[in-house]
């Protein structure tokens, strides 16, 4: 009997089929085998996985769905991995969709910081190294601001894959202790990430491992690609007016983006889509400038810095994807001082007891930008996306210290 505890792809007894058909370049349209191990396409750009989406819509339903326990796995018709034995899984759940307290308008916060390791990372890396299980895959790498590093590792260890993660040398102190805990060996480089995607990309010879860089795989895109499914469906199959998404490398818009239009190739949503709204920081906004230029890849930022680490990216190898979501839904790229992630972050955890991490916040402080100067109204139906738990980053220090043998000044504390 299955229950809500018992995840949802632990009562199919029997090695399952996928509707995968094949996996197609992003940009030129190359179409090879599917099970095979592939990273980047002939010209080095992102394959994408490709499904019969009639067949999926002839044996899946809404209301079969909706019986189902609510996971990341309830979606299993939407995913690539064909052997239950080759499923991972650490808990991950549905996030919940909360109205931002304290704001004035119809504004929601899709929490992804109660997913295992902390973080939205998890959905993408679950899927990714459940992938390499199947494949074979004994060894992967793949560079890191954090969260992505501590998923990888969380969930090679769960496969029995070697783990190998290099972090910027400023990485937060949290993450890379929690990778390390985690099993995988963890390196800190005197750079950003790309430069941590160099030395990872330049050992797949001498290390023999397999290059899990953001897009160099074709598979943390599907397990993103669950934050549209969900959202499609907690949004009872009728999608917002608007999402903020925090951009670094961009695999969970695109994913997104995919993930709507299979749900309207199966007949189970309209053409409608939100205005789809990429949020960088002012020290690293290549993808801002790129939009603003109307042109479709973006050059490498130079001096990328901002406190806000999981979106310091400097160049996103899916770049010309995340464009032409943004620009396809009627929507915009902005980029956000630290100095305003911050303050966002204050005033959401002070004024409505949410705490969000710096990506998150900056999200925040992009909706009251858009709001402000009339980009997006305040009714207009959005969607914030806090990619992790606050706690994981550094707070400012506080607390003020009472001697317990000494009288204490209550009237002090008023």
């Amino acid at each position: 009997m299955q229950t809500d505890a018992m995840p949802s792809w632990r009562n199919v007894s029997e090695e399952r089929r996928t509707f995968v058909t094949h996996l197609e370049c992003g940009l030129s349209g190359e179409e090879v085998e599917a099970d095979r191990l592939h990273g980047l396409s002939s010209i080095g750009r992102p394959f994408l996985v490709r499904y019969d989406l009639d067949s999926m819509a002839q044996s899946l339903s809404k209301e079969t769905l909706a019986e189902r326990p609510p996971d990341m796995w309830r979606y299993r018709e939407f995913l690539p991995v064909r052997s239950i034995d080759n499923v991972l899984s650490l808990g991950e759940c549905m996030t919940p969709l909360i109205p931002a307290p304290g704001v004035d308008g119809d504004l929601w916060i899709k929490d992804e910081g109660r997913l295992p390791t902390g973080s939205f990372k998890a959905r993408g890396l679950c899927l990714a190294v459940s992938m390499a299980k199947e494949l074979g895959v004994t060894r992967m790498a793949m560079p890191t601001n954090g969260n992505a590093g501590a998923a990888m590792a969380a969930y090679c260890r769960a496969a029995g894959i070697e783990a190998f993660v290099f972090c910027p040398d400023d990485t937060p102190e949290t993450n890379i202790r929690e990778i390390a805990l985690q099993g995988a060996r963890v390196y800190c480089v005197n750079g950003l990430i790309n430069d941590c995607g160099k030395i990872v990309g330049d050992g797949k010879k001498a290390m023999g491992w397999f290059d899990a860089s953001t897009l160099k795989e074709p598979y943390r895109i599907e397990g993103k690609k669950t934050m549209g499914l969900e959202l499609a469906e907690q949004c009872g199959w009728h999608l917002p007016d608007a999402i903020f998404y925090p951009t670094g490398g961009g695999t969970g818009l695109i994913g997104m983006w995919k993930a709507f239009d299979e749900l309207q190739a199966m007949g189970w949503i309209g053409s409608k889509r939100p205005k789809m709204i990429a949020v960088q920081a002012s020290g690293c906004a290549p993808l801002v400038k790129a939009f603003d230029d109307g042109v479709e890849h973006a050059d490498l930022w130079p001096d990328a810095h901002t406190m806000a680490s999981g979106i310091r990216v400097p160049a996103a190898v899916g770049d010309f994807l995340i464009l032409r979501a943004v620009r396809q839904s009627g929507g915009f790229a902005i980029a956000i001082d630290d100095e305003d992630i911050f303050a966002a972050r204050d005033d959401m955890s002070r004024n409505g007891g949410m705490l969000l991490c710096p990506e998150g916040a900056a999200t925040y402080a992009a909706w009251k930008a858009a709001v402000a100067d009339g980009r997006i109204s305040a009714q207009d139906r959005s969607i914030l996306f806090n990619c992790a738990s606050g706690l994981k980053y550094p707070m400012p220090r506080a607390g003020t210290t009472l001697d317990r043998h000494q009288p204490i000044d209550y009237g002090a504390m008023a």
